[in-house]
């Protein structure tokens, strides 16, 4: 038993990394108060979920599906859709932090603090 971890690791350290990776990236936006911190911590969740997905979809020994030598058999390439999903999800992510971004500093400039703690008591006493 003992003796076949270290090839389970060995075979799926992309996969251990990327879950490692979305852990500290989950508990950076649980734990953090901070705007920036929790747009950080939702950045590593991001990269962690592009890792995992490109590690799952590489095949070794295969290559790109470019048919250039005549060769039509699925068995020969590498499945596109990982790859179409993850440049996909850079788009997304890459939007998502322009807008949350630019909402942290409108934020900034009107409540002086990114601590959401306080700026949800601040917005509470401007409803009275």
């Amino acid at each position: 038993m003992l003796e076949a971890i270290p090839r389970l690791l060995e075979e799926h350290f992309e996969e251990i990394i990327a879950v490692l990776l979305f852990g500290i990236g989950f508990t950076t936006l649980l734990l953090h108060r901070n705007l920036i911190k929790k747009i950080i911590g939702l950045n590593i969740m991001d990269t962690a979920v592009y890792l995992f997905l490109t590690s799952v979809g590489y095949i070794e020994g295969r290559t790109a599906p470019i048919l250039t030598d005549g060769i039509t058999s699925a068995q020969n390439y590498v499945n596109p859709i990982p790859s179409g999903l993850v440049l996909t999800g850079i788009v997304v992510s890459v939007s998502v932090t322009a807008v949350t971004l630019s909402l942290t500093i409108r934020l900034y400039r009107r409540y002086h603090t990114l601590d959401i703690d306080k700026i949800t008591l601040l917005m509470k006493g401007e409803d009275n």
